[in-house]
């Protein structure tokens, strides 16, 4: 099976305790983990734990139900999906991952908006970088073993770098030593094409 944030975070789940997906939706929003995968439509953990069945990673265990609430399944881990999880740990920590976010790929084009406008929508960014950091600081409960804060450490890290870097460049937005016209994209275009 195809490594996915999702799934490896179901795997670990179902390594801790079986459990139902309802139940393993609340625990990653209990521990702020929906910071780390996308479990915005409740169907993808769904989706995801049907193709950790179909792949003999996890298997359905006891049904139950309770008063008023429709028949859950509780999925439990196989050894091959202990085994995989394992795998993908080792795999992933070392080496970092081919990842394609969004921003990047606006900062490559900047040249099609004007220093000003991209002046105002960086420190809408920075704002948003900082508001997003307080969040993150303020919900590690008191006690909690370093151990359980580590992913909370590094996008705290990763943050922190992102909004120093946007103030950064705002600040040259603002004093005009980060500027661009047509003039200037233009020679650039002739200077550096083929």
């Amino acid at each position: 099976m195809k490594r996915s944030p999702l799934a490896t975070l179901l795997l670990a789940l179902l390594v801790e305790a079986p459990m139902h997906p309802y139940r393993m939706l609340q625990v990653i929003k209990e521990r702020g983990q929906d910071q780390l995968v996308n479990v915005a439509q409740r169907n993808s953990v769904y989706q995801a734990l049907d193709r950790l069945v179909r792949e003999g990673l996890a298997r359905a265990g006891e049904t139950t139900r309770e008063a008023g609430r429709p028949e859950r399944t509780v999925y439990e881990v196989t050894e091959e999906g202990a085994a995989t999880l394992h795998r993908w740990l080792l795999e992933m920590l070392p080496a970092p991952a081919r990842e394609f976010p969004e921003f990047p790929v606006a900062l490559a084009f900047l040249a099609l908006l004007g220093p000003a406008q991209t002046r105002d929508l960086l420190t809408r960014r920075a704002d948003a970088v900082q508001e997003r950091l307080t969040a993150l600081e303020a919900q590690a409960p008191p006690g909690l073993p370093r151990l359980f804060l580590l992913e909370d450490e590094y996008r705290a890290a990763v943050l922190r770098a992102e909004l120093t870097w946007l103030r950064g460049v705002v600040t040259d937005l603002e004093n005009n030593t980060l500027t661009w016209d047509r003039a200037l994209i233009e020679q650039t275009l002739t200077q550096f094409s083929g």
